[in-house]
């Protein structure tokens, strides 16, 4: 049974504990105070001598905690995995809801990030831990490498969201492409109606997009898919409310940069929220950790093409670049298994 300690739990006595030569299992779940805000945080480790590996979640607003035991099957008996649900996502949202003028941001969450990183290494007496972040979360984790890299043994990165706009420009061509050459010319009619991004408002625009774009992403991808499974203190009715309410949340702040007041009010939102500025080449190419990047063959979201590009003009003291066959936006069995095979071969000598 998962124990839930309590936030006083003496810092004193788990360094004392992680310190020692016998390997144990730790469990802990607890609401911890990060940028003013009450943030979840789990920690499961088969062994606590083991590196500690932040995961930082997509969407953004989509919460891994509730699918971690499946999605990082094993895992925990090479490292200690940390989830955090951030500010706006999961159990977070629903113990802290954020002010979106005030604390939605990039900058925000970067610094909440960093603030997580901290208390890790106190916490679980580290000198330093290793960092993994898919879609928005590579992202995030990008900008928190560039801010702190005394704070990371390394970043891994998976499906990297590199320039939003020029992202959202190449996936519409190829999906507009795709249906061309299948001749399906209810979809190339539905995009040309819309035409090329950046487009005036969100909606409904982004639906005709997105519509064509998981059709088509669907189509590609065929690695085989992580068998997602929830965990059962989360899968209530009321966790699931929380849940679907949180990425809600995140996403309209987000994307549009504000909550729609009415049905109305949602048909004007713009594309104009904090993910519509991302540009990791404008941010750094020069960064003091080594950085792995995997990215899906057949990534519709996150172009191959871009992210190489942009991988190619890092500099680094290590980096390293994996194009997953068969792989869409969302990791699959194959990306996590090379993932892994990564993080204990290349990263996890790195924290000796």
């Amino acid at each position: 049974m998962l124990r839930r300690l309590a936030l006083a739990f003496s810092l004193i006595t788990a360094s004392a504990q992680f310190h020692s030569a016998v390997a144990e299992p730790f469990h802990e779940e607890a609401f911890v105070p990060i940028g003013g805000a009450q943030q979840w945080i789990t920690i499961h480790s088969a062994n606590i001598q083991n590196p500690v590996l932040l995961v930082l979640h997509g969407g953004p607003g989509d919460a891994i905690s509730p699918y971690a035991e499946s999605l990082f099957a094993g895992w925990d008996r090479d490292f200690t995995l940390v989830q955090w649900d951030q500010r706006g996502a999961g159990r977070t949202y629903g113990k802290s809801r954020p002010s979106p003028e005030s604390t939605i941001s990039v900058e925000r969450m970067t610094k909440d990030g960093i603030e997580v990183a901290q208390y890790l290494t106190q916490h679980l007496g580290k000198r330093k831990i290793i960092l993994i972040g898919g879609s928005w979360g590579s992202v995030l984790g990008f900008h928190m490498i560039h801010e702190r890299p005394d704070l990371f043994h390394a970043f891994v990165g998976q499906s990297i969201l590199v320039n939003f706009r020029n992202d959202l420009s190449a996936s519409y061509d190829r999906v507009r492409e795709m249906a061309g050459a299948a001749n399906d010319q209810t979809t190339v009619t539905a995009l040309e109606s819309i035409g090329p991004p950046p487009w005036k408002t969100l909606f409904p625009q982004w639906r005709i997009y997105r519509k064509a774009l998981m059709a088509y992403q669907a189509k590609l991808a065929k690695a085989p898919k992580v068998a997602m499974q929830i965990r059962q203190d989360y899968a209530g009715p009321a966790e699931r409310k929380q849940y679907s309410e949180a990425e809600e949340f995140s996403m309209f702040n987000f994307w549009s940069g504000r909550q729609p007041t009415s049905k109305a009010d949602l048909e004007s939102l713009t594309l104009s929220g904090p993910l519509s500025l991302v540009d990791l080449p404008a941010l750094a190419t020069e960064f003091k950790i080594p950085i792995y990047l995997f990215e899906g063959e057949h990534d519709l979201t996150a172009p191959p093409s871009l992210v190489k590009a942009y991988f190619e003009t890092i500099k680094a003291p290590r980096k390293e670049f994996y194009l997953v066959p068969g792989n869409g936006h969302e990791p699959s069995q194959t990306m996590m298994e090379l993932t892994h095979k990564v993080l204990l071969e290349q990263v996890k000598p790195l924290t000796k």
